[in-house]
């Protein structure tokens, strides 16, 4: 199948593309920087998603909106009001199979930067809508939220033994996902599932669901 994937040059965006490439799909990548991702059946197109004028790509089967930014000044812009932009050019279309979101534990639990949060939760809003108006071409539309994933914007964290225990205190599972795990997801989602759609998937390792008790 055709699929076009945001946000490619690293993290899980790369890992979900190398996924579809490594079960033979024709992939096109989206990102603002280079990718080292090589291969006959990858295109890398060079393109803000919110800022640049998007390249025609006919026949989109797959869609998976993953490109984002954090606490950048620029979030709304770009992981709601781009990730619209691609969605509208790329995804509401009748060959559309399966689109999927990549949106953010913060999108349920409201944690994180103000704007990253707010744009997470539109994001996963606007998933339920585009759902029902793909249905009729027999489409899926989800998304899934991370919680913490082992990639190297939280570097950081990982590096510093003081708050990896910190987040592990919140975290019942006491680990994080690999973006190869996501990308797993991913491919779950859009192309073995059929009748699942307009749902969010939560996967955080159960930081979301833990709740105190105090007796």
């Amino acid at each position: 199948m055709k699929v076009v994937i945001t946000g490619t040059s690293s993290g899980i965006g790369k890992a979900i593309a190398q996924k579809f490439l490594s079960y033979g799909h024709e992939v096109v990548g989206i990102d603002k920087k280079e990718t080292t991702i090589y291969g006959a059946k990858y295109t890398h197109v060079k393109a803000d998603i919110f800022s640049s004028e998007l390249p025609e790509i006919d026949n989109v089967q797959i869609l998976i909106n993953n490109a984002g930014v954090q606490n950048s000044g620029r979030d709304i812009d770009v992981n709601l009001k781009g990730t619209i932009k691609v969605t509208e050019k790329y995804g509401v279309k009748p060959e559309i199979k399966s689109i999927l979101f990549i949106a953010s534990a913060s999108a349920e639990t409201g944690s994180e930067f103000p704007e990253y949060a707010a744009s997470k939760g539109g994001m996963v809003t606007y998933m339920k809508n585009v759902a029902l108006r793909v249905a009729k071409y027999g489409a899926t539309s989800n998304s899934i939220s991370p919680g913490g994933v082992l990639t190297a914007t939280n570097q950081h964290i990982i590096d510093d033994p003081k708050l990896w225990e910190e987040v592990m205190q919140e975290t019942p599972l006491k680990k994080w996902a690999t973006a190869e795990e996501i990308a797993e997801w991913a491919y779950f989602v859009t192309v073995v599932n059929k009748s699942m759609t307009a749902k969010d998937i939560i996967i955080d390792n159960g930081e979301s669901a833990k709740a105190k008790f105090v007796w």
